[in-house]
This record gives structure tokens, C-alpha cells and sequence, in this order.
């Protein structure tokens, strides 16, 4: 049964009743769901976080409460989810795992100020920057195709509450064969934070040593120069 409404969730956009999917269109009409299509079209452009978009979907439902527990829920879980499915860690183990002054960059493949910038404490909490260009890469086409059906139940003018986009990713990531995070992890994330920032400075000091600033190139550069004249 749970197979096959799931099944039906990702084809019709959500289980539910004739009678109130009728009483449903009948209050929110062909403006509603024009203008619902562009803010979707607009999340996809944007320039937000790959959890932060598919959080700006939830944020369309047409019955949103910002208050509500399971908004708060929805918000607190959503990345999580989205590691696990790519990596099978959350955030915050992610974080844990890889962090290791004794590794270069720390662990990190990416940084505010890479390549050449130094790795600052903000830089070690985040989760993404510990993750290899395919992670980055599948999890970017997971965003893409979950936009894709968000826009193709606004052109169908499906409506969408809050529980319906809460138990559409579960299915989405489910009918795509993705595992399905069952807890809240195994590491907080505070507990991340502070062994990254331990690490962090103890990393500190081997990158201030082997750190070349564009003013050391500029005089190395000059050395050079001058050598060659001699």
C-alpha cells in the first residue's frame, strides 16, 4: 500500500480526494498558480543554497505558517536528508568526519577564498565543503529535477500544502532510490562545530607557514628579476 501511494503521490502530485481537490481549485485560481509558476521559475535563478530552494518551495504551500512545528521540522531536516540521499551522512557527520588538520586544506575541497585564499574558521562548519565534485554534481541534478516537478504542479495548477510537500520529497528521494535518513543523525551539530574549530587551530598554524600572500609573490618576483640582471 505505502509502495503504491507513494507511487501514486509522484504521478498525480499528492494523494488526496476528488472533493477536495474540486474545492481546492475553486479557491485558488488560474492567478494563483500563474504567479506560483514564476516565484518557482525565480527560486530556480536564484542564487540561494541548494537546501535553501527547496525550503523556498515549502515556503509557496498554500497553507504556510512560518510557526508552524512542522515547519520547523521541514527546515531543521531538509539538508540532512539531502546528504544522507548523496553521501549517507548528515550535515553535521559529514562535517565530523572530514575535518583533520593533519590533512591538506584540512579536509576541505572548497573554501570562501580558494584555491589560493586561506581556509577561515567559517569556512570548516560547512558541510558542502567537504564534498567531492560528483557529490556536488549529483546532488545539483537532484535540485534541478525536484524544480522540475515543483513547476510541472504549478502548470497542472496541483495545490500544495505544507504536509504534501513534506511527504513529496520523502517520496521523490524514495522513487528515485535514494536511502531515506530515519533519525537525526549520530552527531549534533554543535558537537561538528567545535571539533572543526579544534581542528581548525591546529590546521591554523601549518597553513600560516606555508601560506604565500600576493605581496610574498610580488617580492619573489622582484628578487627574481633583479637576479637575472646581475
Amino acid at each position: 500500500w505505502a509502495t503504491r501511494t507513494l507511487k501514486e503521490y509522484i504521478i498525480k502530485g499528492f494523494v488526496m480526494d476528488d472533493e477536495r481537490l474540486k474545492q481546492g481549485n475553486q479557491v485558488f485560481g488560474k492567478d494563483y498558480f500563474e504567479e506560483l509558476l514564476e516565484r518557482i521559475r525565480e527560486i530556480r535563478t536564484s542564487e540561494r543554497k541548494f537546501y535553501q530552494k527547496i525550503t523556498d518551495i515549502y515556503a509557496l504551500s498554500a497553507d504556510y505558517d512560518k510557526n508552524a512545528p512542522a515547519t520547523k521540522e521541514f527546515f531543521a531536516s531538509v539538508q540532512n536528508k539531502l546528504h544522507w540521499a548523496i553521501i549517507g551522512k548528515t550535515a553535521a557527520e559529514i562535517v565530523y568526519d572530514s575535518a583533520d588538520a593533519t590533512t591538506i586544506h584540512m579536509g576541505l575541497t572548497n573554501w570562501k577564498h580558494a584555491p589560493d585564499g586561506k581556509i577561515m574558521k567559517s569556512d570548516v562548519s560547512v558541510a558542502k565543503n567537504y564534498m567531492g565534485e560528483s557529490h556536488i554534481k549529483e546532488l545539483n541534478q537532484i535540485i534541478s529535477a525536484y524544480l522540475d516537478l515543483a513547476e510541472n504542479r504549478a502548470q497542472r495548477q496541483i495545490l500544495m500544502k505544507m504536509r504534501d510537500w513534506n511527504q513529496f520529497l520523502h517520496g521523490f528521494l524514495e522513487l528515485s532510490s535514494y536511502p531515506i535518513l530515519q533519525d537525526k543523525g549520530k552527531v549534533s551539530a554543535l558537537e561538528a562545530k567545535l571539533k572543526a574549530e579544534q581542528e581548525y587551530e591546529e590546521y591554523r598554524v601549518t597553513q600560516d607557514e606555508i601560506y604565500i600572500s600576493d605581496f610574498d609573490k610580488e617580492v619573489q618576483r622582484i628578487r627574481e628579476s633583479k637576479d637575472e640582471y646581475k
